[in-house]
């Protein structure tokens, strides 16, 4: 694909997640999250032909100018979006698929100084809500959901939904749409308030059946 092909399919994409978007000028001018992937294609570009301080540098540029930090390193694919991406950040070695969305605050982060795969590798339509933190060499597979604030250190299945910290797998995925996303930040699930539901409805039920054998 050529650049100005690319260029268009990354407005379009911007046009496609995010509601507020109204004019393509508006978009190219005003969208740091569009900015900041543009200069990572460069910074990987020079990144891959060996010259690893001048890619650092542009990248280091990039961090500066939108607020993102994407090492050159990272492998990034087609209609990648990121929604406001203040303090967004990627490390050397994740993977992200094509069409995946991510929100302000993600950390896509390492658990090791080794020099091998140590960051999340993100499948494609993976969407990360804000504030969300994976760490690690996992992987999280095609069309998963992290919510908004979860910390995710372990792998994540297909079409799952993961909420809370740590990050609980729940199956299937939310499936309510908005934006052309399929994650409604504020109707997740809270596992962990189930149970505790759960728990009061059974002391409830104990307590009663005490105070008939009282009686």
């Amino acid at each position: 694909m050529g650049f100005l092909q690319r260029f268009r399919e990354d407005i379009n994409t911007a046009f496609r997640e995010d509601p507020a978007a109204r004019t393509g000028v508006e978009v190219m001018l005003c969208y740091s999250g569009l900015h900041a992937i543009w200069l990572h294609r460069f910074s990987h570009l020079v990144w891959n032909k060996g010259f690893k301080t001048w890619a650092r540098i542009i990248s280091q540029a990039g961090r500066l100018l939108t607020g993102i930090e994407i090492h050159p390193g990272a492998k990034v694919g087609r209609r990648f979006f990121i929604d406001h991406g203040m303090g967004v950040v990627i490390g050397e070695t994740t993977e992200i698929g094509d069409d995946v969305l991510i929100y302000q605050g993600v950390v896509l982060g390492g658990v090791s100084q080794a020099k091998t795969k140590r960051h999340p590798t993100l499948g494609d339509r993976v969407v990360v809500g804000a504030g969300a933190t994976l760490l690690g060499p996992i992987k999280v597979s095609k069309g998963a959901k992290v919510g908004a604030g979860s910390v995710v250190v372990s792998d994540v299945p297909q079409n799952a939904t993961v909420v809370g910290v740590p990050g609980r797998i729940i199956l299937p995925a939310v499936r309510k749409k908005i934006s052309g996303v399929d994650l409604d930040h504020n109707k997740l699930p809270d596992p962990v308030i189930k149970v505790l539901h759960r728990l009061e409805k059974r002391i409830e039920e104990l307590e009663r059946k005490c105070k008939k054998c009282e009686s």
